[in-house]
């Protein structure tokens, strides 16, 4: 069985990647943001392990992993978490920037940093769980998809930069998934929300395994995931 470190396993897409993984009997590192977060997680699943560090402050990540025991190697490295704030560019604030910029994209960037010497020992897998903002940006979503823009690259140079070393790197873009993210998103928006008219984060776990799961000659690079009508 493989060893996983995953951010955003409290809800949503990353709750339902841990339990898949969970039920099959994986090695799992759960990424929470404060001690009571991490005593949550580990409550709710049995049996994994817990890592402190907010994806919120990128520049303490560092300071705050080698404080802690992590993993000697990793299968894989999933970045689930994300934050989102509507806006648009006349209205967001740097401080609404910055948020973003920092959990969806810097703090990925430094979490890959840190821990890619297990992946490579591991020949292991980086997934990036991007957006449909990653590949276009709509009014309001400035900031998000700036963010996932971002995240895209990231993705897109890690896979060159790694490949001699044997990691595999994909990015899944899922379109709007029933998660707390979409309700507050669907508030934001001043919608109803109907979790019926979109994915479920089940579904988009399914993906991810599928990329995970793919045999090793060959890597999934990028998917669309897009509610179905």
């Amino acid at each position: 069985m493989g060893t996983h470190l995953i951010t955003g396993a409290g809800s949503g897409i990353g709750a339902a990647v841990t339990e898949r993984l969970a039920e099959r009997g994986d090695e799992l590192w759960l990424l929470a943001r404060d001690a009571g977060r991490a005593k949550e997680l580990a409550e709710r699943f049995p049996g994994v392990r817990t890592v402190v560090g907010d994806l919120a402050d990128p520049d303490r990540l560092s300071w705050a992993l080698g404080h802690q025991t992590l993993p000697d190697r990793l299968d894989s490295l999933l970045h689930i978490a994300g934050v989102v704030d509507l806006g648009e560019v006349g209205e967001l604030t740097p401080k609404a920037w910055n948020r973003q910029l920092a959990a969806n994209l810097v703090a990925p960037a430094e979490l890959t940093r840190l821990l890619l010497p297990q992946l490579r020992l591991a020949q292991g897998h980086v997934v990036f769980v991007n957006s449909g903002a990653g590949l276009r940006a709509n009014a309001q979503w400035a900031a998000y998809a700036a963010s996932k823009h971002g995240l895209k690259a990231l993705a897109d140079a890690l896979r060159w930069e790694e490949s001699g070393n044997g990691v595999r790197v994909t990015t899944v873009y899922p379109g709007r998934t029933a998660t707390p993210m979409q309700v507050k998103v669907h508030q934001q928006e001043g919608k109803e929300y109907d979790a019926e008219r979109w994915i479920a984060p089940e579904t988009v776990a399914t993906t991810i395994l599928t990329a995970l799961d793919l045999p090793p000659d060959a890597e999934i690079t990028d998917l669309q995931v897009r509610p179905r009508g």
